[in-house]
C-alpha cells in the first residue's frame, strides 16, 4: 500500500496535492460514530458490532454532553470497541489472513502508528505536555509495553492493542470535560428567563496551547461581545444559541457552529476550519482560512478567506458575499492568525455533495441587498476600514445608494420647512425607521446593545 495519495490541479501548471493514505482510512472509519441505524435504536449497540464490547466501567459514564459530536466518552467508547479494526486497517496486507483479519504474530509498521497518532495522543504521567501516540510508542522505557522490536522497527499487534487499550481515557481537554470542569465564564448578561440554561466554559487555564477550548452553549436572546487572551487561539464550539448576536474579536483557531437559529456571529480572524452544521437563518461574518458547512438552512456568509468554500451535504438556500466589516484589531489579528487579503475565494465555492443537480444551492448576494456592516463597540487598534476593500460592482452599489442620500439630504434642506413642519417631518421620519426595525428583526439587535462605555468594556473585557 503507497502511503499517499496524489491529485493534479491546474492547466499550465501541474502541482501536487497529497494526503496521508493510512490517516485518511481512519478519517473514513470513525464517520461511523455518527451513523444512524435501526439496530442501534432497537438494541442500544453500536453498528457495526464492535468485536468485543467494552468492560472498562469509566465508558459508560454518562455525559452531560448529549451532542455526540462533543461527547468525548462516545468518542473514547468507540475507538476502545473497534480499536482492533482500527489497527487491521493499518496493517500491511502480508500482515492479514485470508479473511484480512490480523494474527498474533501480525506486525504493525511505524508508519501505521504514525498514522494513528492522527486519533489518540497522550501524556507521561498525567503530565501537563501532550505527546502524539507514535512518540510515546517509541520511548525507549515504554518499549515492553508497545511491542516495539529495534530489530524489526515495528510493533506486535497484540502488545500494542494490549496497551492502547490498558491506557485508554477519555480527553481531559475536550468540550466534555470542559463543560464539567472547566472554568466557568459569566460573559452572557443574567437576565431572567434568557439564560438560565446558557453554558459558556474554558479550559484556557489547565490546557495545552494548542488544546485551549471555549464552549457557548444555549445562550438566547442575548448580545456577547468579547475581545479577550481566554480567546486568543481557542477551539470555539457554539452549540444552540438562539436569537443571539455574538461578536467574539480576538483571532481564534477554529471555530464549530452547530444547532444555531436566528443569530448573528461576527468572528475574529479564524486560523484554521469555520465549520457549520444545523444551523438556520444564521448570518457569519469572518475571515477564516476555511470555511465548511453542511446542512444549513438560509444562512449567509460575509467571508474572506483565501481557500474555496466548501458546501457538503444536507443545504439550502445558501448565500456568500464579501466581507464587509471591521474593528480596530482586525489586521494585526490577521498577521496573528496567518490570514491575508489575497487570495479571497468568497465568490468560488465548490460544491463537494449536491443531492439535487437541478437547483442550485448557493447564490451570491446581490449588490442591491448589500451593507456593509458596522460594529458597535470601541476598542484600541489601527484598521480604520475593511482589509482589501469591497468587490467594485459592491463598492459602486454603496456609491449610488449614497447618491440617494445626498440627493434626499438636499431636497429635505430645499423644501424650506418652518420650524413646526421639521419637527412634524422628523416624527413620522422616525415612526418609519422604528417600523423598519421590526419589520426586519433589527430592533432586537439594537435594543440589547449596551452604552458605549460599558459596551467598550464588553468588548475588551
Amino acid at each position: 500500500m503507497t502511503d499517499r495519495l496524489k491529485c493534479g490541479f491546474g492547466l499550465h501548471r501541474f502541482s501536487v496535492l497529497s494526503v496521508d493514505t493510512l490517516q485518511f482510512l481512519l478519517f473514513l472509519y470513525i464517520q461511523q460514530l455518527n451513523k444512524v441505524s435501526l439496530r442501534t435504536s432497537l438494541i442500544g449497540e453500536e453498528w457495526p458490532s464492535p468485536r468485543s464490547r467494552s468492560q472498562s466501567p469509566d465508558l459508560t459514564e454518562k455525559s452531560n454532553c448529549h451532542n455526540k459530536n462533543w461527547n468525548d466518552y462516545s468518542h473514547q467508547a468507540f475507538v476502545y470497541d473497534h480499536l482492533s479494526d482500527l489497527l487491521e486497517l493499518l496493517l500491511d496486507p502480508e500482515q492479514l489472513t485470508a479473511s484480512f483479519h490480523s494474527t498474533h504474530s501480525s506486525l504493525v509498521s511505524r508508519e501505521a502508528v504514525v498514522a494513528l497518532s492522527f486519533l489518540i495522543e497522550g501524556t507521561i504521567s498525567r503530565a501537563r505536555k501532550v505527546y502524539p501516540l507514535h512518540e510515546l510508542a517509541l520511548w525507549q522505557p515504554l518499549h515492553a509495553d508497545s511491542g516495539f522490536s529495534k530489530i524489526s522497527k515495528t510493533f506486535s499487534f497484540y502488545k500494542l492493542e494490549t496497551w492502547l487499550r490498558s491506557c485508554l481515557t477519555g480527553n481531559p481537554f475536550g468540550t466534555s470535560a470542559c463543560l464539567k470542569s472547566g472554568k466557568k465564564l459569566a460573559w452572557a448578561h443574567q437576565v431572567e428567563g434568557t439564560t438560565k440554561r446558557a453554558k459558556i466554559a474554558c479550559n484556557t487555564h489547565v490546557a495545552p496551547r494548542m488544546h485551549r477550548l471555549v464552549v457557548m452553549s444555549q445562550v438566547y436572546k442575548q448580545t456577547l461581545a468579547k475581545s479577550s487572551d481566554t480567546l486568543v487561539g481557542a477551539h470555539v464550539k457554539i452549540h444552540r444559541c438562539n436569537e443571539s448576536f455574538i461578536y467574539l474579536l480576538s483571532p481564534l483557531r477554529s471555530v464549530t457552529i452547530e444547532k444555531c437559529r436566528n443569530s448573528i456571529f461576527v468572528l475574529g480572524p479564524v486560523g484554521t476550519t469555520l465549520h457549520l452544521h444545523g444551523c438556520d437563518n444564521v448570518k457569519v461574518i469572518a475571515v477564516c482560512r476555511r470555511l465548511s458547512i453542511s446542512s444549513t438552512t438560509a444562512c449567509i456568509f460575509h467571508i474572506l478567506t483565501p481557500t474555496r468554500p466548501l458546501i457538503l451535504s444536507g443545504n439550502q438556500t445558501v448565500t456568500f458575499a464579501p466581507f464587509h466589516t471591521h474593528y480596530p484589531m482586525l489586521e494585526d489579528h490577521m498577521a496573528r492568525t496567518g490570514l491575508a487579503t489575497v487570495p479571497n475565494y468568497w465568490d468560488n465555492p465548490m460544491v463537494v455533495c449536491r443531492e439535487n443537480s437541478d437547483t442550485s444551492v448557493f447564490r451570491l448576494l446581490p449588490p442591491c441587498e448589500f451593507y456593509v456592516f458596522i460594529i458597535p463597540f470601541e476598542m484600541e487598534g489601527d484598521t480604520t476600514e475593511i482589509p482589501g476593500g469591497l468587490p467594485s460592482v459592491y463598492q459602486k452599489a454603496l456609491g449610488q445608494r449614497e447618491q440617494k442620500i445626498q440627493i434626499w439630504q438636499k431636497t429635505v434642506k430645499e423644501a424650506h420647512l418652518t420650524k413646526d413642519q421639521r419637527k412634524q417631518f422628523q416624527v413620522l421620519v422616525e415612526n418609519k425607521f422604528y417600523e423598519w426595525l421590526i419589520n426586519t428583526g433589527h430592533r432586537q439587535q439594537l435594543d440589547s446593545l449596551v452604552p458605549p462605555a460599558a459596551g467598550s468594556k464588553q468588548a475588551a473585557g
